[in-house]
């Protein structure tokens, strides 16, 4: 049996937690087309060692959106991935990353294009501390958190939160806040700090960098396409997929085209996703 056909199939626990039938689903057809070894680790300590103990086997994750980020930094610090290519099967509440990466949508169709798909050479912004961004970057973070995971906040949060909304009138929507940053696209300057800035998004694409400046709604954005992005300024955080880092004072992003592999079905793959 060759190395292709010999997986690591590491489940994350929080997929464990929150879909174990989508789970048991994903290892049953795993395990029906290929040599599957299975590691459950506990903590993110335990996730790491299994990454590391790979050996010729290709690396599958059983998870959502954070796993795959966490899967992708180790191995890009282990300097593995220009080399390997990593699966995944989503399993969790937030999988929105790996379907617009193209992985498919259900435990059965992702765990086929593992066993049948075709490694797609995709792009990595990396920062000067070795963190990684697969999909979207968004300079501030955003101001209000899209779940419960993203802000930290239980469930029990949530629905008293949902219960103070119904008995009494919501709060105004905020003004839209604005920064002071410099930004500069491969030593190009596009806004500096004597102008308010809105935002600021970056995204891998077509073997660059593709930076969106907004100064508001009566201004034109500022668009730049750039290999390096640097981002100065008053402390910030930012938003990368789906984690927020900072505050920082400054932060140099280097796109790295065909980075990473990540297993797709081949027909999302011959259509270019």
């Amino acid at each position: 049996m060759s190395a292709h056909d010999q997986l690591l199939v590491v489940i994350d626990p929080v997929a464990r937690r929150s879909d174990g039938e989508s789970v048991r689903i994903a290892k049953d057809v795993l395990c029906g087309g290929a040599e599957a070894k299975i590691c459950l680790p506990e903590s993110p300590e335990e996730f790491a060692r299994a990454l590391a103990r790979r050996g010729p086997r290709r690396p599958v994750v059983v998870g959502d959106d954070r796993a795959l980020l966490r899967a992708v930094a180790l191995l890009h610090r282990d300097r593995w991935l220009g080399d390997g290519a990593l699966a995944l099967v989503p399993v969790g509440t937030s999988v929105e990353l790996a379907h617009a990466l193209g992985v498919p949508r259900g435990a059965v169709a992702a765990a086929r294009a593992v066993l049948d798909g075709t490694v797609q050479r995709l792009d990595l912004l990396v920062d000067e501390s070795d963190g990684v961004v697969l999909g979207d970057l968004s300079i501030p973070a955003a101001r209000a958190a899209t779940g419960a995971a993203a802000n930290g906040a239980s469930v029990w949060g949530t629905c008293r939160s949902l219960v103070r909304t119904l008995v009494r009138p919501a709060p105004p929507v905020p003004a839209m806040r604005t920064h002071r940053l410099r930004v500069e696209a491969d030593g190009v300057l596009l806004t500096d700090l004597d102008r308010l800035v809105e935002d600021v998004t970056v995204r891998a694409g077509g073997g660059r960098a593709e930076v969106v400046v907004r100064h508001g709604a009566d201004a034109e954005p500022v668009t730049a396409r750039a290999l390096t992005v640097t981002v100065s300024g008053a402390d910030f955080r930012y938003r990368a997929d789906a984690l927020i880092t900072g505050p920082v004072r400054t932060r140099t992003w280097t796109l790295r085209p065909g980075a990473w592999g990540l297993t797709l079905p081949s027909a999302a793959v011959a259509t270019g996703g």
